[in-house]
Formats: C-alpha cells, sequence, structure tokens
C-alpha cells in the first residue's frame, strides 16, 4: 500500500496516543493541518489496506480484568479460516502468525479469568484446536511504538 503524506504523518506522530480529549480526531487535524474528516477518511482508507488493524486503547490489563496471551497449532491449509475466526471474538486485541508449531498467537482480554477461560475452552471447541494459554506471571513495560518515517520527538503529549 502506497502512503500519502497524510498517512505517513497519522502513523508516524500518532501511534504511540492519542490525544485525551473529546475531540480527538479535531485535534490531530489541527496538528497536521488538515480537516477532521480527512483524517478519518484517512485512517478508514489505512484500515482498508491493511496498513492499521485498529485504533483504540490499551488498558493495563491487571485494572481492567483478566488477559492471557494463547497460541494455536493450526495446520498451514487452515491458519487464514482459523486466524479470521479468532479475530470475531471481541475478546480478542489482536492475532498474529509466527513461524513455530505454535504459529497463531493471540491476546485474550476479559473481565475476569473465568471468562478468559471460557473463551479458550470456546476456540477449542469451535477450532478443534487446544490452545497454549500463558498468563502473565510478571509485567515488564515495552514500548512497542517503532518510527516508521521518522521521529516521533514532536507527538503531542498524551496520557500514557
Amino acid at each position: 500500500m502506497e502512503l500519502d503524506t497524510l498517512s505517513r504523518q497519522l502513523l508516524d506522530r500518532f501511534q504511540k496516543g492519542l490525544p485525551i480529549c473529546a475531540e480527538p480526531y479535531r485535534m490531530i487535524a489541527e496538528v497536521l493541518g488538515c480537516e477532521e474528516q480527512e483524517v478519518l477518511r484517512c485512517l478508514e482508507q489505512l484500515h482498508e489496506g491493511g496498513a492499521l488493524s485498529r485504533v483504540g486503547p490499551v488498558f493495563e490489563h491487571r485494572l481492567a480484568g483478566a488477559s492471557t496471551l494463547a497460541a494455536l497449532a493450526v495446520p498451514p491449509e487452515r491458519l487464514e479460516a482459523v486466524a479470521q475466526r479468532i479475530s470475531s471474538y471481541p475478546e480478542v486485541n489482536h492475532n498474529y502468525q509466527r513461524e513455530h508449531f505454535y504459529n497463531l498467537w493471540f491476546v485474550l482480554t476479559a473481565d475476569n479469568r473465568d471468562h478468559i477461560d471460557a473463551v479458550l475452552d470456546e476456540i477449542a471447541a469451535d477450532t478443534g484446536l487446544p490452545p497454549l494459554d500463558l498468563p502473565m506471571l510478571q509485567a515488564y513495560h515495552i514500548d512497542l511504538a517503532f518510527p516508521p518515517f521518522g521521529t516521533t520527538d514532536d507527538c503531542i503529549r498524551t496520557a500514557q
């Protein structure tokens, strides 16, 4: 996907956080010197083109409920279908393919551990594949932002 200037600016400057305010897209537009509708249209195009999977918060899971990292060993010919099915669960934050016996990894978040267990059981029944459940034992903060087109030094300060 070829990215235009606005797309590059959005991805470079706002991947680490959106402005915390009543109208974040309007504030982004002001910073980037465009209209709010242009920002929304650009985000939609990035999503449709596969360059952006979602726009949303990342919560401290221990304060918001429970979560776990999970993986499935999916036969290659079923990988796309199983990944789509996993993505359909509202409890799944994201999933991704890895080059490993366990080749589909995903994060589940729910209000409590019992709910996580129920979703893992449902996934096992639905796919016929037993999930590997890897709940977090120790938290480490890792900055997952990558400056794809330049520096993020001039990002708007946002609540982290």
